[in-house]
């Protein structure tokens, strides 16, 4: 059997190497159009929020439904993303990316026009729906156009940021848009982001497949989309239910077993959804929870810090999103430094724990707010110390939970990572909500309602859940640490026999 040899720098080198890496000569054009469709995401998250007292206003629905604008985007996104990663392993994933990035898009733009309640839920369903697609298409673009071991830290170290500080960004263009123009601007933005996005991806993107030949895994595909939607819808019921009621356990036992079923199914399908050798491997189950813990922890900053902001300090919207910028700051350059030069050098296994312990830190700085603490005296300096902490662990951990992959499960394991932030998310935005609620009626057993003591308890039941959020980042420190592996990640992996 003869054997050639392709020599480096000959034409037929070149040329071999285009077709294996043909995003590479574009690869930081690439990075900036999927900078954005991520940042479209991400600012959908905490834009939103900024603006529903307005929509509330303007459409004349109830604070109890007001909460199912938020839930109903997430129990579409969360519950669809393992199904959204697969796709666009199976289709393509410029396909895939440019079909997410239409869709969110008219999506946004009827959300905007809507005219009723009924209107708004289900255009934010289809957002979420929509984003299943493209996060995880843009995650594992990222992942295939960067195969250089430093390049791609500084890549991730980007998207990290971006993951990172784009909440905070977008309470602050909420605010300027809510302010300045109209609530619905919070809806119509995203059409503007979109447009340029598909604009970029239809120029630059080849429409690589990862999964060719395989088939969807249907009873896979629906036991994991039900036992996350279970989860989801169970928690998000917490907020409005009692932790005994049915409506919260027993969405929540439903999860558990769907999911269980969906992990038997996986074992014994030849062409599984979620591939359990992309699931178990250690340093990204490792990654995985790190993701999902840092998701609780910054819920908990951007939604308690807005409330004392605002109802404390008395911060107009624009200002409570200004407020957040010094963090947005630290978390930038932390991340797209740290990265770049440790991660490609040592792995990630030095600073995500290190994150969690300074992120921690930052979280019981806060502890000491009271009725007389101040902007600058009392938040900026903490705000800096978490911006750093999440900096330090969130981009090396997405860039733990897409390396060492095969390219035909690029998709999966970007959905897996998208999938941990969200659900991270849910269960935060339920559980720490819960805790403040309790500590809120535990400072005013027994005292005159007066505005005073209103104020007191009301920040008590802040520095309570910023308390329990540096124990979950403690814990998070001591779970990475077992976790991840030492020394540099893998950039590739060689295809491996389906479980």
């Amino acid at each position: 059997m003869t054997t050639t040899t392709t020599r480096p720098g000959t034409k037929r080198a070149v040329r071999a190497a285009a077709v294996e890496h043909p995003h590479h000569a574009r690869r930081w054009a690439i990075l900036g159009v999927l900078g954005l469709a991520q940042l479209m995401v991400v600012l959908d998250a905490t834009i939103v929020n900024i603006a529903l007292p307005s929509a509330q206003r303007a459409l004349g629905f109830s604070n109890e439904y007001r909460q199912w604008i938020v839930t109903a985007y997430a129990l579409a996104f969360g519950a669809l993303l393992p199904l959204g990663g697969r796709v666009g392993d199976l289709i393509g994933r410029k396909t895939t990316l440019i079909v997410g990035l239409i869709g969110f898009a008219a999506a946004s733009a009827v959300g905007g026009a809507a005219q009723g309640f009924g209107m708004l839920v289900g255009a934010r369903a289809a957002q979420g729906a929509f984003g299943a697609l493209l996060a995880p298409a843009v995650l594992s673009l990222l992942t295939t156009t960067f195969t250089d071991a430093k390049e791609r830290a500084k890549a991730f170290g980007i998207y990290g940021a971006i993951a990172g500080a784009g909440g905070a960004t977008g309470l602050l263009l909420g605010g300027v848009l809510t302010e300045y123009l109209d609530w619905r601007w919070c809806m119509y933005v995203n059409v503007v982001f979109a447009v340029l996005a598909s604009i970029g991806a239809l120029s630059l993107l080849h429409n690589q497949r990862g999964g060719a030949g395989h088939r969807l895994d249907v009873p896979g595909t629906l036991t994991v989309s039900s036992g996350l939607f279970a989860l989801v819808y169970g928690f998000a019921n917490a907020e409005t239910h009692a932790w005994g009621s049915p409506a919260v356990w027993g969405w929540l036992v439903a999860a558990v077993v769907l999911l269980t079923a969906f992990v038997v199914i996986e074992t014994r399908v030849a062409h599984p959804l979620i591939p359990l050798r992309v699931l178990l491997d250690r340093t990204r189950g490792g990654a995985l929870l790190t993701v999902l813990t840092l998701g609780v922890g910054m819920f908990a900053v951007f939604l308690f810090l807005t409330y004392y902001l605002q109802q404390n300090l008395g911060f107009s919207p624009i200002r409570s999103g200004a407020a957040f910028l010094p963090m947005i700051g630290a978390l930038a350059v932390t991340a797209t430094t740290a990265t770049s030069v440790v991660v490609p050098r040592v792995g990630p296994r030095p600073l995500v724990p290190a994150g969690f312990l300074i992120a921690a830190a930052g979280m019981l700085w806060l502890t000491g707010l009271d009725v007389h603490s101040g902007y600058a005296g009392s938040i900026l300096g903490p705000l800096m110390v978490t911006g750093v902490g999440f900096g330090l662990a969130m981009a090396p951990a997405m860039t733990a939970g897409t390396s060492g992959v095969a390219p035909a499960d690029a998709g999966v394991a970007s959905a897996l990572v998208n999938t941990a932030q969200q659900v991270g998310g849910s269960v935060g935005t339920a559980v720490l909500s819960t805790i403040a609620s309790s500590a809120l009626t535990g400072a005013l057993a027994g005292k005159t309602p007066t505005a005073q003591t209103m104020a007191a308890a009301a920040i008590d039941s802040y520095t309570t859940t910023f308390t329990w959020v540096a124990g979950f980042f403690l814990v998070g420190a001591v779970v990475s640490g077992l976790l991840l592996r030492t020394g540099p990640l893998p950039t590739g992996a060689e295809p491996a026999a389906h479980m």
